[in-house]
C-alpha cells in the first residue's frame, strides 16, 4: 500500500494527567504504560506497515524537538509544525495539504499519539482493511467496542452492514453522538449498535478536501493558500499569515459529524485513551491486592492497601489505603480517590485561577 500515509496528531496537552503531564512535558511524551513514551509506542506500531517517509507528525513548536528525539528515523521534514494550537481541524488540514503536495492520490490514516493499544497486530490489520475501503470513496472511522457505559466518550451509531473486509465487519454510520449522560450510555450499550469514537479514521486526500470544501469553505480556501506555498520560500510567511484565520474547531465538529459516506468498523484491540489516572490504572498490571505501581518499584511500599495507583520515583509508603491515586513529582504531589480521577482538570483550572503557572 505504497500511497497510504499515517498522520499522527501530537499537539495535545492531557491536563487530566497532572501533575505528571505539563505544558513542557505533555502526555504523549510520557512513558506511562511501558518504558517508551506513548508517542514512541505509536510510532513503533506503525513501523510494521508504513515506511518512515510516509509517517507525518503534526505538532506544536514547543514539542517538536522532543518528538524528533523520540523518533529519529522519521525524516525531519515529516514533522509539520503548527504556529500555535488551533484544535484538530486545523491540524488535520495542515497535514493534509502537506501530504497532497507529495501525492494527491494518497490515502491517509488520522491517528493519535497518546493512546494505548494492547493488540497492535490487530490494529495494523484493521488499518489495512480500512484503507482499502477508503480507496472506494468512504470515510472509515474506527469505533471501539464499548466495555462499559462511558460518559467521557462520544459514540458512533452503526447502521446496516457494508460487508466483511479481511475479517473486519464494516457498517454504514448513522451518525455521531455527543458524550452522553449515564442513562443514555446505558441505552447505547443495551442496543449493541454503538461504538466509542476513537478519533481515528481513514480517508483519501481527495475525499478529505472535498469535505473541507463542502462544509468549511473558508477554512478550505485558507488551507489551499498554505498548500500552494509548500516548497517555496514563501511558506513560513504564508503559514503565519493564514494560520490565525483558521477557526478553532475539532475535526469531529468541523467535518466528521456532517460528512457523507462514513463507515464504521467496530474493533476490540485493547484500546485506552489513557485520558485519566483511572484509565491508566486499568491498563497497568496489578498485584494480588489490585495495586499498580509506575516508577521505581524498590522505592514504593504498599502495606494493607488495595486498588491503589502509585506513580513515584522516591520512597513512597501507602499504609491501609484503598482506591487512591498517588502521583509524586519533584514539585507537586497529587492524592485523590480513583472515582474522582476524571475531575483532575478542575485542579488545573484552580492553579490557573490562582496564578500558579509554574506548576502547569
Amino acid at each position: 500500500m505504497e500511497n497510504v500515509y499515517a498522520m499522527i496528531l501530537a499537539g495535545g496537552g492531557g491536563t487530566r494527567l497532572w501533575p505528571l503531564s505539563r505544558k513542557s512535558m505533555p502526555k504523549q511524551m510520557l512513558a506511562l504504560t511501558d518504558e517508551r513514551s506513548l508517542f514512541q509506542a505509536s510510532i513503533d506500531r506503525l513501523r510494521h506497515m508504513f515506511d518512515p517517509s510516509r509517517i507525518i507528525v503534526v505538532t506544536g513548536r514547543t514539542m517538536v524537538d522532543g518528538l524528533r528525539s523520540d523518533a529519529p528515523h522519521i525524516p525531519t521534514e515529516n514533522f509539520i509544525v503548527e504556529p500555535n494550537g488551533r484544535d484538530s481541524a486545523a491540524a488535520v488540514g495542515l497535514g493534509l495539504v502537506h501530504i497532497a503536495a507529495r501525492d494527491p492520490n494518497a490515502t491517509v490514516a488520522i491517528l493519535t499519539s497518546d493512546h494505548h493499544i494492547g493488540r497492535p497486530d490487530q490494529f495494523l490489520s484493521v488499518l489495512k482493511a480500512a484503507a482499502s475501503i477508503a480507496q472506494h470513496g468512504h470515510i472509515v472511522t474506527l469505533g471501539i467496542t464499548p466495555t462499559y457505559p462511558a460518559t467521557g466518550f462520544g459514540y458512533i451509531h452503526q447502521g446496516h452492514a457494508l460487508g466483511d473486509f479481511d475479517g473486519w465487519a464494516a457498517y454504514h454510520s448513522l451518525g455521531f453522538k455527543e458524550k452522553p449522560d449515564y442513562e443514555t450510555a446505558l441505552s447505547f450499550i443495551a442496543d449493541g449498535g454503538y461504538s466509542w469514537n476513537s478519533g481515528m479514521f481513514i480517508w483519501t486526500v481527495r475525499k478529505a478536501m472535498q469535505e473541507f470544501e463542502r462544509q468549511q469553505h473558508g477554512m478550505y480556501a485558507e488551507l489551499q493558500r498554505i498548500g500552494q506555498a509548500i516548497r517555496t520560500d514563501r511558506y513560513d510567511s504564508v503559514l503565519s499569515t493564514v494560520w490565525d484565520n483558521l477557526p478553532r474547531k475539532s475535526i469531529d465538529f468541523a467535518v466528521m459529524e456532517g460528512a457523507q459516506d462514513i463507515v464504521v468498523i467496530p474493533i476490540d484491540i485493547g484500546w485506552s485513551d489513557v485520558g485519566s489516572w483511572s484509565s491508566l490504572f486499568e491498563v497497568l498490571p496489578h498485584d494480588e491486592n489490585g495495586n499498580c505501581i509506575r516508577g521505581d518499584r524498590g522505592e514504593i511500599i504498599l502495606m494493607e492497601s488495595h486498588n491503589t495507583l502509585i506513580v513515584s520515583n522516591k520512597l513512597t509508603v501507602a499504609y491501609g489505603v484503598e482506591d487512591l491515586i498517588i502521583v509524586d513529582t519533584p514539585d507537586a504531589l497529587l492524592v485523590c480517590s480513583r472515582e474522582r480521577a476524571q475531575e483532575i482538570r478542575k485542579v488545573v483550572d484552580r492553579l490557573k485561577t490562582d496564578g500558579q503557572d509554574r506548576y502547569l
